[in-house]
């Protein structure tokens, strides 16, 4: 999937369908003048339905689809024929996509599941025919209910990347460098900041088989939280990572700082994000000798109270430890 195809936000205006009319049709035979009322009811409305779909992994798809709108319910007959209902109006969404109100920026629903639907919007309720109306007092009632009128909404669909590990780093730190290294995902690679502009996804091949998913997000500036940078573009699809993988490079000013600052950032975007599982990967470790290496760690030992591993995605050296320790933490067993 290239870059420019990785859509995470599009907004939509949404209409369900319109009830039928009632039928006021009066019965009609040869040697029966005078029939009774025999107006069938109108059909429902057609409705719109978010489904989600395990196979998308975004909403590029919707991208130039700003309205949405399910057929209108048919109109009742004679001989109490009800009228057909309006076909039903599917939204495929990836798994992981919030539906919000456009107008509150109230969370509607969540779609996590394959398969699972939700109703955006009703349709509109067929009418009434006139053989309902016949009383002893009104005998050939001329008159039916018309259709219900559909539902309209402005909704917004934001999509939270479902990984279970979610890179965290400064810009340029090299995460993408990493994430194609240990995955088959071909991200954008240059050396200058923000060069990822979009959450790149890469499944990570285990021993034996097994596979975890992990997500290269854009990188954080101070200010985050508050929307500088990327703002809020990126930190929302932290929110869904069971694990938190923190990349500072080894030749950064202050390891322990820009741990600090990451934190922090993702603290004051979503509190809850502190009780996610954390590890440290200290990259660019190459440029690293030894005698560097051990007095680096004697610092961090003292001054982080996390793990935390050395690796270098172009030597690729502690990157078989790296994911050691990953499946380690998805599948620990809960206390």
């Amino acid at each position: 999937m290239t870059e420019g195809n990785f859509v995470d936000y599009v907004k939509i205006h949404v209409f369900s369908g319109k009830g039928g009319k009632g039928s006021a049709h009066l019965h009609r035979e040869k040697y029966i003048a005078k029939g009774g009322p025999d107006g069938g009811d109108g059909g429902r409305g057609g409705h719109v339905i978010i489904k989600g779909n395990k196979n998308l992994w975004t909403l590029f798809h919707l991208k130039f689809k700003r309205h949405v709108k399910a057929e209108h319910g048919g109109d009742g007959g004679k001989q109490r024929s009800t009228g057909a209902d309006g076909s039903d109006e599917y939204i495929d969404v990836p798994l992981g996509t919030v539906i919000r109100d456009s107008e509150t920026n109230e969370i509607i629903k969540e779609i996590t599941e394959d398969g699972q639907e939700f109703i955006i919007a009703e349709g509109g309720m067929g009418g009434r025919g006139n053989w309902h109306f016949k009383s002893s007092t009104n005998q050939t009632p001329r008159y039916a209910q018309p259709g219900i009128e559909g539902q309209q909404k402005d909704i917004t669909l934001e999509l939270k990347v479902l990984a279970d590990v979610g890179l965290v780093g400064f810009p340029n730190a090299g995460k993408s460098t990493l994430l194609s290294v240990i995955t088959a995902a071909k991200p954008k690679i240059a050396d200058y900041e923000f060069t990822t502009l979009k959450p790149n996804l890469g499944i990570v091949k285990y021993r034996d088989y097994k596979t975890f998913v992990i997500a290269d997000i854009p990188g954080i500036i101070e200010g985050a939280a508050e929307g500088k940078g990327l703002g809020h573009r990126f930190l929302r699809h932290i929110e869904r990572n069971s694990t938190l993988l923190f990349l500072i490079p080894a030749d950064a000013p202050d390891i322990k700082e820009q741990y600090e600052i990451l934190l922090d950032e993702l603290r004051r975007y979503n509190p809850e994000l502190m009780d996610k599982d954390r590890l440290i990967a200290i990259s660019k470790s190459d440029l690293l000798d030894a005698e560097l290496k051990e007095e680096l760690a004697s610092e961090l030992d003292q001054e982080l109270k996390l793990p935390y591993i050395f690796i270098s995605s172009v030597a690729q050296t502690g990157l078989t430890d790296l994911k050691d320790k990953l499946w380690e933490m998805l599948n620990k067993q809960p206390v």
